[in-house]
């Protein structure tokens, strides 16, 4: 697989400074490459995606320095490249594991299977781990559930380890069955779970390097279970870890945080946003007056230079992009 590089914005909240960083570290990854870049917008929450958002969100990652090759507002060979114009290939992706008996319907609500009395809490983004309630229903119970709730459906998760080698965190091994169980791929109303789009989407993009913030590196080993299943190669992952602020939490209103749109309002200098970028992924020295194009870090950037820790970004820093 080539090492396609991608960054997938959610218009559901407007672009902070962590946002910016890690679409910073994708494109630098994919350019250091000399790999194309892709920009897909990932709008399946329908009830949180907000009108213009999605327009303002490009237009921002512009006016940072950075561009690309396919994406929603410039076409592409493997559109279209927002995920709710994407659903006939999650349903077909969907098929393929029911049909394969990987896949089965499941009809408990989440304040079911917190009160399930062996479940313990899993990753925080699934909730309690799933205790398999609905793992083995026969076919007549399955029909008798469906006559009065639709059913989501879920991955069937053999125990055991799922291991990948991380571009940032080395050596990585989750294992699923054990931390999340059976994890769900498409929600009773029919909308797919981010792990099954997001491994659509990239398969199908021919993404061959995926960088993102390390809130997400629990998910991988999902994906991966999902790759195999779908029979998709997955491609290789680096997490980066989050911007946060003084007091180690990740980076938000309380400490002072702009969106890149404020900023870009109050009139800082998109060079100096990038060169605060470089110097919280250890590509630069920390100079409060340093200022540079995203093309001027390509010969600096190496995954190995990037930090395993947070990246803790200071109210006196943050002013002196504005001073």
């Amino acid at each position: 697989m080539s090492s396609r590089g991608r960054f997938a914005p959610s218009p559901t909240g407007p672009l902070h400074l962590g946002n910016a960083r890690t679409a910073l570290l994708s494109w630098l990854a994919a350019r250091t490459a000399g790999a194309a870049y892709v920009m897909r917008v990932e709008d399946l929450d329908g009830p949180r995606v907000r009108p213009g958002l999605e327009a303002r969100i490009l237009d921002e990652l512009r006016w940072l320095g950075l561009d690309w090759d396919e994406g929603p507002d410039v076409g592409g060979p493997l559109g279209p490249y927002r995920q709710s114009e994407r659903l006939p290939r999650y349903a077909a992706a969907l098929e393929r594991l029911r049909a394969a008996g990987l896949a089965y319907p499941c009809f408990c609500s989440r304040a079911e299977i917190a009160a399930a009395s062996q479940a313990p809490h899993g990753a925080s983004d699934e909730g309690p781990r799933y205790p398999g309630t609905c793992r083995a229903l026969s076919p007549a119970e399955v029909a008798r559930r469906a006559a009065g709730r639709r059913p989501a459906w879920r991955l069937r998760v053999e125990p055991g380890p799922v291991a990948f080698e991380d571009g940032v965190h080395g050596p990585v091994a989750h294992d699923v069955a054990a931390e999340v169980g059976d994890f769900v791929v498409a929600r009773a109303d029919g909308v797919p779970a981010y792990q099954l789009a997001v491994v659509v989407d990239d398969a199908a993009m021919e993404v061959g390097e995926v960088v993102r913030g390390d809130d997400l590196l629990p998910s991988t080993a999902r994906q991966l279970l999902l790759y195999r299943a779908l029979g998709l190669a997955a491609p290789r992952f680096a997490h980066v870890p989050l911007v946060v602020g003084p007091d180690g939490a990740r980076l938000a209103k309380r400490h002072g945080a702009l969106s890149l749109g404020e900023l870009r309002a109050r009139g800082a200098d998109p060079r100096a946003v990038v060169a605060l970028l470089a110097e919280l992924s250890g590509l630069a020295d920390g100079d409060p007056h340093a200022a540079c194009t995203p093309r001027e870090l390509v010969g600096r950037f190496s995954l190995a230079r990037l930090p395993r820790a947070p990246a803790v970004l200071s109210p006196e820093r943050l002013a002196a992009l504005l001073s």
